[in-house]
């Protein structure tokens, strides 16, 4: 099991939950460069220790246990893990040009 993020954080973006993740699974963080283009955050599904700080912080009632996430947002659990698939996902260091 692992945390959630859902529709409440769209537009949001607090980081209030960022600032206690004791793992840094949350992106993208502010020093990230897909902050300015991402509509809410996500959590990374493996790298979550389920350890809960993040959930009472946000503002906007946005995170869930995995299986306790609301029907009208189940589909942010796939979101959450989608979003880090592929070559660049949030998070993942980027090769700087020379």
């Amino acid at each position: 099991m692992s945390y959630v993020i859902a529709e409440p954080c769209i537009n949001v973006k607090d980081r209030s939950c960022v600032d206690v993740c004791p793992v840094d699974c949350i992106h993208p963080r502010k020093d990230e460069a897909e902050f300015a283009a991402a509509e809410m955050l996500y959590i990374h599904p493996d790298e979550c220790i389920d350890c809960g700080a993040c959930e009472p912080e946000c503002p906007v009632t946005a995170i869930f246990p995995e299986e306790d996430v609301p029907p009208q947002w189940k589909d942010y659990i796939a979101k959450n893990r989608d979003v880090f698939q592929g070559e660049n996902p949030p998070g993942k260091p980027q090769r700087k040009g020379s």
